[in-house]
């Protein structure tokens, strides 16, 4: 699919379309007409190679041509049909064009999907070109694509989490190296890719547990490196449990933390109803784990895209409704794969 997008502030008519037209015939493409409704023009063309466009004239000026074409379509031709619409166009207007862009091909239906949104709702399109692994587990779907920049990429439930380039997304979780986590108790709540436990290990903790679901150690090794392979390391445990009743646990059991670090889920991109019980599982998680925090510990979670002022504002609402008064302060990082800057959070308790 090739897109051309024109804005000429001036109102077009059916002679342009006439114009135009000329163009579709060396193409053999066959025209037809539809009725806008009073709202400028719009035709369709088909030809006999499966090539499919529409031509839409606003009567505020704006024309856009999609142009669709079937994969092992002749590019030469496809690009001569573009350059001849937009030669004509240009001569026709004689300059008084304010704006023209040629946007580049969409593929759709390919054995591979390249296209994610970010969590703003803009679309990117990655160089992905091998799907790696794919499977729905008990608790959610998992892909692992291959970018050629990004190294594999874990996709939980049509969301980008993390890709073996992403190491700036573990070190702001960790604290940014400001932290000491030698000696310490280390509380890691999901975090399956083993990014942050592969990270923690290094620093000599006296103990890492780890609660997690789902964990992906054969696909993601320049990310975990080898720390998913067992359970149960010098420094570390991997219990594969719900995170709910084993903090409620740990709480009544009076066991504490210096650090807890929540990997589980990002901020809402809603503030709207629908999103209610995300937010209440937020609130729920902050709570127990700060339960569980030691006086002077710190409990560290992404936020979402800096972008989403309303749901970041409502988040930091939030810390001011748990149980335990807390502060926090927070940072912006360029996560590689999301192609976005994305805010980290640092909470304690007063």
């Amino acid at each position: 699919q090739n897109i051309m997008y024109y804005d000429f502030g001036l109102i077009l008519d059916k002679f342009m379309a006439a114009y135009l037209y000329s163009i579709f015939q060396e193409q053999e493409m066959t025209e037809n007409v539809h009725d806008s409704e009073g709202h400028g023009y719009l035709a369709t063309f088909v030809g006999k190679n499966g090539r499919f466009a529409i031509l839409r004239m606003h009567s505020h000026g704006l024309v856009t041509f999609d142009l669709q074409c079937l994969e092992g379509d002749d590019v030469v031709q496809v690009d001569n049909l573009l350059n001849a619409l937009e030669k004509k166009l240009k001569a026709l207007l004689d300059g008084n064009i304010q704006r023209i862009k040629r946007l580049p091909a969409l593929i759709r239906g390919s054995d591979v999907d390249r296209y994610w949104p970010t969590a703003d709702g803009r679309l990117m399109e990655y160089d992905i070109d091998e799907v790696v692994y794919e499977k729905d587990s008990a608790y959610q779907n998992i892909k692992i694509l291959h970018s050629r920049q990004f190294g594999n990429m874990l996709i939980l439930n049509g969301d980008v989490n993390l890709a073996e380039s992403d190491l700036p997304y573990t070190q702001a979780i960790m604290g940014s190296g400001k932290e000491h986590y030698a000696g310490k108790e280390v509380l890691i709540l999901g975090g399956g890719d083993g990014g942050i436990l592969h990270e923690a290990v290094k620093l000599k903790p006296k103990m890492i547990t780890m609660l997690v679901i789902d964990g992906c150690r054969k696909h993601m090794r320049k990310t975990c490196g080898n720390v998913l392979d067992n359970l149960k390391g010098d420094c570390y445990e991997i219990l594969v449990q719900d995170c709910v009743p084993v903090l409620k646990k740990f709480a009544e059991q009076g066991r504490m933390f210096d650090y807890v670090i929540n990997d589980l889920t990002a901020v809402p991109i809603s503030t709207a109803p629908e999103e209610d019980s995300t937010w209440e599982f937020l609130r729920l998680i902050l709570d127990l784990s700060i339960r569980v925090l030691r006086p002077g510990g710190k409990y560290f979670t992404q936020g979402n895209c800096v972008n989403l002022t309303d749901a970041l504002s409502e988040y930091e609402k939030l810390l001011c409704r748990l149980s335990c008064k807390v502060d926090f302060s927070k940072e912006v990082v360029c996560v590689p794969s999301y192609m976005e800057l994305w805010v980290f959070y640092t909470i304690w308790k007063k």
